[in-house]
């Protein structure tokens, strides 16, 4: 036997043979910090964004410009004002009541949001809610020293608008023409006011004058309610003898036919009816397979055109007769 020495047997590293994915062993480790920018200076490069998305109207992009920052500082008062104001804009009262509702009750470097609530309130119809907000900030701003007159003046836009809606166009009418002497002539509000005005003398126009002299335009066509007040019974008016009625026989002359004009949608652009010349019957058939079809070449030399598949003709006639020289005995052997 030989001397050789046993050699223990080799046991694979199964964690050497264990495929690891490239970049796999450092994931996490060498990761970049992405909030490398102060908060502060964030926050100041989302407002001169949020600045230029107000300006060009992209209330969807200012909105989430908004969020963004809320997100970074959730107590910024400018940002909520923001938001509120944009959802006011998009015309999502709801969703602007919720916010006015959450900050309740206010910070105390914040004024509770009345004006808007009210406004928010007009818009979805509930006008008593309004009116309560709008006395209470008439009641409040009594005693209050330093008056905001932007404010003031947007509160009598809102208490004109509230009258005018429920019907009482006399302090509607008063609330614009006080409006309407303190404007700009050339600003927008100026022909707003004077377009609100209108409606509301329309109004008392006739509340005061038209409908009186309706009424006493009704009442001497009936001598019977001369003098009584039970307008409601009044009869209705009668027809006039002079007004001619259809007749309910039918005519025995045909009518008229009525020549048809073309659709004027149907034709194509640059194509009058009548004018330009009819469009080519073998439009819809194949290049290769039209009747004037150029034959240019020697291959296309004496090819018969327009003949499609399975189309015959008849043999031609031979001028000559019995074996002549002609055309058509070319290429033929002489016996």
């Amino acid at each position: 036997m030989s001397s050789r020495p046993v050699r223990p047997p080799q046991v694979k590293n199964m964690a050497s043979t264990k495929k690891v994915h490239p970049g796999k062993a450092f994931r996490g480790k060498g990761k970049k910090d992405v909030d490398t920018i102060p908060p502060a200076d964030r926050i100041k490069r989302l407002y001169a964004s949020l600045v230029a998305q107000i300006e060009g109207a992209y209330w969807k992009g200012a909105e989430k410009t908004c969020e963004k920052i809320l997100r970074i500082d959730p107590s910024d008062s400018d940002a909520k004002q923001a938001k509120l104001f944009i959802c006011l804009q998009k015309d999502q009262y709801r969703k602007a009541l919720e916010l006015i509702d959450e900050e309740q009750p206010p910070n105390a470097d914040s004024k509770p949001k009345l004006f808007e609530k009210a406004y928010a309130l007009y818009r979805l119809k509930r006008e008593a809610e309004a009116e309560a907000i709008l006395k209470t900030m008439k009641a409040g701003r009594e005693t209050d020293v330093e008056v905001d007159e932007e404010e003031e003046r947007g509160i009598m836009h809102l208490e004109a608008q509230l009258s005018y809606r429920q019907g009482n166009y006399q302090a509607a009418f008063d609330l614009y023409e006080q409006l309407l002497d303190t404007a700009d002539p050339s600003s927008e509000e100026y022909h707003d006011i004077q377009t609100n005005l209108q409606a509301a003398q329309t109004y008392l126009d006739f509340i005061n004058s038209g409908y009186l002299q309706a009424i006493d335009q009704a009442l001497p066509a009936n001598p019977s309610l001369s003098g009584s007040k039970d307008i409601e019974n009044l009869p209705p008016p009668t027809i006039p003898s002079n007004v001619t009625t259809l007749s309910a026989v039918p005519s025995t002359s045909a009518p008229a036919k009525e020549k048809k004009n073309v659709r004027t949608k149907r034709v194509p652009k640059g194509v009058v009816p009548g004018v330009s010349s009819p469009p080519d019957p073998e439009r819809w058939i194949k290049k290769s397979q039209r009747s004037n079809r150029p034959t240019h070449g020697k291959k296309n030399k004496g090819r018969s055109t327009g003949a499609t598949q399975g189309f015959a003709t008849d043999a031609p006639v031979s001028s000559g007769a019995g074996g002549g020289t002609g055309s058509g005995a070319k290429g033929r052997k002489k016996k």
